[in-house]
């Protein structure tokens, strides 16, 4: 064997790869730099509307991850490496772990998209997905509720991203009704000028809105009406406050004699032949 001639073809090989190999290496560490920098940049703008701080570090490395991604393909490109038979390859891969993994996928999209957005934070109160109560937990993949009856409820992202949500603790005030039923006999004026007295006199309620009471329908045994009015939830307990206008309306009921009636339902008995 001549290993002149062998070393000579090598050497020959070597310095025509040279070129190729030097782009590669200054492609990658010109994607590795810019990773960085966008991972900086991402962690400063998202800070704004993020303050879990493992969520934006965690959003920094998939910035990072998909720079570095694209940067090694054209490195290899660069090297005359196959890629497009390795992309494909991958894609094949991730088409198939991402069908049998989709719902993690998705409620980890889902889980993003609401750390980001941030409808509602730790320790406000919503009803989401029929569940009503105090959000304890925002995790990549489940939201955690405790509801107002001390159950803990556990809800993927994707269903609390798909339905809508109610966030209490958004505003400050916020409106509560109440169903009254007044006898037909009843002075109805005068019925609605004691009860919005009663109502605008509880400690809690506000003024403006100011407290209203409607006629909503007939009854079976009474005329029914609602009452609005309004709670500036920052500053009073909403429930105390709503059962201290439930008390002062049937208060001011009895102190007035108006008549709140409740169904009766009358029954025949029949002498049998």
């Amino acid at each position: 064997m001549n290993w002149s001639v062998e070393f000579q073809n090598f050497l020959q090989d070597f310095l025509g790869f040279l070129p190729k190999l030097l782009t590669a290496i200054i492609t990658f560490l010109f994607f590795w730099v810019i990773s960085r920098i966008a991972s900086k940049n991402i962690k400063k703008i998202l800070a704004k509307r993020i303050k879990n701080e493992e969520t934006l570090k965690l959003l920094a490395r998939l910035s990072t991850w998909t720079i570095m991604v694209f940067g090694v393909v054209l490195a290899l490109d660069q090297v005359d490496f196959n890629v497009t038979g390795f992309v494909a390859g991958l894609g094949i891969v991730g088409f198939t772990a991402g069908f049998a993994l989709q719902d993690i996928a998705k409620n980890f999209i889902a889980g993003l998209l609401l750390l980001i957005r941030q409808p509602f934070g730790i320790g406000d109160a919503v009803e989401i997905s029929g569940y009503a109560g105090t959000v304890t937990d925002i995790a990549i993949r489940d939201t955690s509720i405790r509801t107002w009856d001390g159950e803990l409820v556990i809800l993927p992202n994707a269903q609390v991203l798909e339905n809508p949500i109610k966030n209490f603790t958004g505003l400050d005030k916020r409106r509560r009704s109440i169903l009254i039923g007044l006898g037909y006999e009843e002075d109805i004026p005068r019925a609605r000028k004691i009860f919005l007295k009663a109502i605008q006199a509880v400690d809690g309620v506000e003024a403006d809105p100011v407290p209203s009471i409607i006629a909503l329908e007939l009854g079976d045994s009474a005329l029914m009406m609602t009452a609005y009015f309004w709670i500036d939830q920052s500053k009073q307990d909403l429930f105390q406050v709503h059962s201290a206008v439930v008390q002062a309306i049937v208060e001011s009921s009895a102190r007035h004699a108006i008549n709140l009636p409740y169904p009766i339902q009358t029954v025949r008995l029949e002498k049998g032949a």
